[in-house]
């Protein structure tokens, strides 16, 4: 049992970032981010990344997608505000959202990663995308998946 307690990890965390991306299940994964935040002196950085098509220069300005992203954050800050913990939100321009958000975690310092994960199939397969294994694999901290409910229909006849 004692080595149970050493390896013990804390139940929230001093630094954790949310990864938004503008789906359903957003509010619920900011929700459990703000669970995992220590209330005594933690805080939360709300991000969303924008993936930018390797066409296009990587600092185009996409004022409609800009915007949008700017209102998914506004509601970050709300959702954190109600919880009453202090937030940093930052909008990202990248090629790619797996490595944008493990290099914004690093410089933040973040002890945990939040992200929401919609229940998407791909070829009638449950599928993670691009972006979860690419964290799960090089994140230097925690990482938490909060997968959204499989709904029941697509199963029915």
């Amino acid at each position: 049992m004692a080595d149970r307690a050493e390896h013990a990890h804390p139940t929230t965390s001093r630094k954790v970032m949310v990864a938004v991306g503008g789906q359903e299940i957003d509010a619920e994964t900011v929700r459990l981010a703000c669970r995992m935040t220590d209330p005594h002196g933690g805080r939360l950085y709300g991000v969303h990344i924008i993936e930018v098509n390797r066409s296009l220069p990587l600092g185009a300005v996409l004022d409609d997608v800009v915007e949008r992203g700017e209102k998914i954050l506004d509601e970050v800050e709300k959702l954190a505000a109600a919880s009453q913990l202090p937030v940093e939100t930052e909008l990202v321009q990248a090629r790619d959202t797996g490595p944008a958000l493990v290099d914004e975690a690093v410089e933040w310092g973040a002890d945990l990663i939040v992200m929401g994960l919609p229940y998407k199939r791909r070829f009638g397969e449950f599928n993670l995308g691009k972006t979860v294994p690419y964290v799960l694999k090089n994140a230097n901290c925690r990482v938490m998946l909060f997968r959204e409910h499989r709904e029941h229909r697509e199963d029915a006849p």
